[in-house]
């Protein structure tokens, strides 16, 4: 893609470009008909200053910049703090924006950071990966491209191996199919995955890897149930009590995530069931909290302080094109027990 210049912008402003850098800096004062005039052209033509020259007249900063859906997950949280933590041990200033999960957040952010010079832009966290999204990763990684940026996918794959980005996420299937291994060799035939959400990349490759358990273990595909609810703990508790309300024949739940399973500790405390007593439950993440919660929660860690600097340091690194694959292993606590009812029984309610 080739840059747009300065003299780009001038000619289509009508202007000199002495009149644009004015503009553009800020450091002269122009008429406001003219400068309204300079920013038109300059946001039609998509123009972002080099930051190589701008580093030269000392604008320049080496800068990250984080994007999450929100920081209150601890989750996303601590991949930011590994960003931040590596950003800093090599002079690096980094930046986080929250989203909320609002696609036209997202690109808002990211095209203020190009604009603004930063050097490095890392998207965290799995997204549903639908058409709109596909172009709107292309359109990122050819801006910030073309601009001497880079960009990294940080939790999630590229959506097209040809694309200027960087990739660094976990296996999320092989941690699901252990965790699903390790509720089958404690006697549970019946177990839910709760908290699907089709098209989410990680979600999917989380049902992806219990299903593929229960396949290996001889299990028919009509015993694996997948309840589609999405993240968070609310989700986690409203869907396991709706669960509870309709079926009580299962032995374990696998939560894709922490948050999931906290809610899903509350709805079955609720209910007036006992964990793992009546219900095992595991989860996804193995946040600082799953440690405190009532029972401890038996779960998937995934180093998400690390991820986020693998993340940075293959920014710094330049150019790679094979992803960085993470590894993740069972964390084993109290909410995990043998089912108190043979495996091979008939499905019942209580």
């Amino acid at each position: 893609m080739p840059r747009v210049t300065i003299r780009d912008v001038a000619e289509r402003a009508g202007v000199s470009m002495a009149t644009v850098s004015r503009v553009l800096t800020g450091n002269y004062p122009v008429p406001h008909t003219t400068r309204a005039k300079v920013l038109r052209a300059a946001r039609a033509l998509d123009y972002v200053a080099n930051p190589h020259a701008r580093a030269l007249v000392g604008a320049g900063r080496k800068t990250v910049a984080v994007v999450l859906r929100q920081v209150t997950s601890p989750f996303y949280a601590h991949v930011a703090e590994g960003v931040e933590a590596e950003a800093s041990a090599h002079g690096w200033l980094c930046m986080v924006g929250t989203t909320g999960g609002d696609p036209q957040r997202e690109l808002d952010f990211v095209q203020l950071m190009r604009e603004e010079g930063t050097r490095v832009v890392i998207l965290v966290g799995g997204v549903v990966e639908d058409d709109a999204y596909r172009q709107r990763i292309a359109r990122y990684a050819h801006a910030l491209d073309a601009a001497g940026a880079r960009l990294v996918l940080c939790g999630r794959p590229s959506p097209d191996p040809e694309l200027p980005v960087q990739v660094v996420m976990f296996d999320n299937e092989a941690g699901a199919h252990a965790m699903t291994g390790h509720l089958l060799s404690a006697g549970h035939r019946r177990i839910v995955f709760l908290g699907g959400l089709p098209g989410n990349t990680a979600l999917d490759a989380r049902v992806r890897g219990y299903r593929a358990a229960l396949a290996e273990h001889g299990l028919p595909p009509e015993v694996g149930h997948v309840v589609n609810c999405g993240l968070g703990r609310a989700a986690g508790r409203r869907a396991m009590a709706e669960l509870l309300a309709r079926r009580r024949d299962f032995t374990a739940v696998f939560a894709g995530d922490d948050m999931v399973a906290a809610g899903a500790l509350r709805a079955i405390a609720e209910a007036g069931l006992r964990v793992p007593d009546d219900i095992s439950v595991a989860g996804y993440n193995d946040i600082p909290l799953a440690e405190d919660f009532n029972p401890s929660l038996t779960t998937v860690r995934t180093p998400a302080e690390e991820l986020g600097r693998a993340g940075m340091r293959l920014a710094l690194r330049g150019p790679d094109g094979a992803p960085l694959v993470l590894g993740s292993h069972i964390v084993v606590r109290d909410s995990v027990a043998a089912p108190r009812r043979p495996a091979d029984d008939e499905p019942r309610t209580r």
